[in-house]
């Protein structure tokens, strides 16, 4: 868990129940519909159904922090919506804007960065400032997580040359986006709707059992066999979440679809085979030993295993863990927990592959943190694409709404078809040569570190161009090795808010 985490909370019913790690963050087990601080705001949050970044306030148990609040609601057998509870991340500020604050001050500017405690309050309150009293600095309004955020800046000894206005609003927006970017990686505990989901015994997707139909069967098959050895199997699809991002919801599903049918192919008719939610999915083979099952369910996993988008095949794998009653649990009820040890196992080693429980393996709760790109995306404060960091192939990967907007784009696929999928149709011929070899030159230097600045005229679908700035970061991808994650400005709309 990052330095900056103080703790992750689950409060069922509002009242928190569980907190990871648990050493030192005892008072934090509170009611939180009821608390005399935070109760307004939790209402407000479950009312609305929003995720609040509430704070900054001081922990009893000592330090500054901002919670990351988010309502979890699930349905009822008849599909009515009702308020589970609350996940939550608690924060260690300024701890979180360190690395941004760092760079802020490295390139030249003092910062002061503020934000409204709640949804319910217009008074702002300092997260985090430099040392020096800031006079006539440029601010930059946002909002994330229900409340409203201010960056403001100006150059270390104050204005001297009027020139660097462009470039203050661009550093402040750039910096604005590392703080959401940063803030985002940590932000949601997943809902966890593997465990609280209730729905009838088919899962309407794959016509598979669902967890409740899969405990259903699993207790009728007990009744008159609870001498007889079984293996237990829980299975999830190798950065699905990727999938979902990237490729669309249509797109996993597909995926889901696909490994739902081999499963029950590859596994005896007499199995019990049920999506447990999500990409995660279990099995019971009946009266079996796991050295018996090893074969198969090694096969299983190792199989070739692809899905198609807009034309181009992609690979995708799997993980797999798998127990034995009764060599490994006591109760066949807890098989599946120590399926679960093992495939977390698997992923600690890499992921993509099988491993049967062992003693020796870690016994750890898993927690997963989600944050969509979508949501990420759609919330920018500013134009936003993403290609491939490849001088033979700068493919355009991904492309934010305001991003479309800028180009004069109706969508993704109408963005993808004006440019061809390659970022040099973006920028005007004549400026073309100049802006890759900057571009390269300030990366192969290092003198920005791992990012470039640039200013170049940006191609627009109804044949005019915009000048623009272009801040650029590479990155390591582990699906598209080196990729350049690019913010855009509009250097006219700039020109309309400031004088040079």
């Amino acid at each position: 868990m990052a330095d900056y985490v103080r703790s992750i909370q689950v409060a069922p019913g509002g009242i928190v129940t569980d907190i990871y790690p648990a050493e030192g963050n005892e008072a934090g087990k509170i009611d939180l519909i009821h608390d005399k601080y935070r109760g307004e705001t939790v209402n407000y949050s479950i009312a609305n159904d929003v995720l609040i970044i509430h704070g900054p306030f001081e922990l009893e148990q000592g330090g500054h922090v901002l919670s990351i609040r988010n309502p979890v609601f699930l349905q009822d057998e008849k599909g009515t919506p009702y308020f589970w509870g609350m996940t939550m991340v608690i924060i260690k500020v300024p701890d979180i804007f360190q690395h941004s604050a760092d760079a802020l001050t490295n390139f030249g500017y003092q910062y002061r960065l503020s934000k409204t405690i709640s949804p319910l309050t217009d008074e702002y309150t300092v997260v985090d400032q430099s040392e020096e009293t800031l006079m006539d600095p440029v601010s930059y309004d946002f909002t994330l997580g229900g409340c409203n955020w201010r960056l403001e800046i100006m150059p270390t000894g104050g204005w001297k040359n009027g020139t660097l206005l462009q470039l203050i609003v661009l550093c402040g927006i750039a910096v604005i986006l590392l703080l959401v970017v940063l803030t985002i990686s940590i932000l949601l505990v997943d809902e966890q709707r593997k465990k609280f989901r209730r729905l009838s015994l088919t899962d309407s997707m794959t016509g598979l059992l669902n967890r409740n139909g899969f405990n259903l069967q699993l207790e009728e098959y007990l009744e008159g066999n609870k001498q007889k050895n079984c293996v237990g199997i829980l299975l999830d699809v190798d950065n699905f979440k990727f999938i979902n991002d990237v490729y669309g919801h249509t797109i996993g599903d597909q995926v889901l679809l696909q490994l739902s049918q081999s499963l029950v192919q590859a596994f005896p008719d007499n199995s019990i085979i049920a999506r447990n939610g999500g990409d995660e999915f279990c099995i019971i083979l009946k009266d079996c030993r796991a050295e018996e099952a090893a074969p198969m369910i090694d096969a299983f996993s190792k199989a070739s295993r692809s899905f198609s988008a807009k034309g181009v095949e992609h690979n995708y794998s799997i993980s797999l863990g798998y127990a034995e009653y009764p060599a490994n649990a006591e109760k066949v009820s807890d098989i599946l927990r120590y399926a679960d040890i093992a495939l977390y196992e698997v992923k600690l080693q890499g992921k993509h592959g099988a491993l049967a429980y062992r003693p020796d393996f870690h016994n750890s709760k898993r927690t997963q943190l989600g944050f969509s790109l979508s949501d990420i995306s759609d919330n920018l404060p500013g134009a936003f694409f993403i290609y491939r960091a490849d001088k033979e192939d700068e493919r355009i990967l991904y492309a934010n709404q305001e991003m479309l907007q800028l180009t004069g784009c109706t969508d993704l696929d109408d963005f993808m078809h004006f440019t061809k999928h390659q970022f040099r149709n973006l920028v005007h011929p004549e400026d073309l040569t100049q802006v890759e070899e900057s571009i390269w030159q300030q990366i192969e230097s290092g003198m920005n570190g791992y990012n470039d600045y640039v200013k170049y005229r940006l191609a627009v679908k109804d044949g005019t161009y915009k000048t623009v700035l272009d801040y650029g970061r590479i990155v390591e991808s582990e699906h598209y090795g080196s990729v350049f994650y690019v913010l855009v400005v509009d250097c006219e709309f700039i020109k309309t808010l400031y004088d040079d």
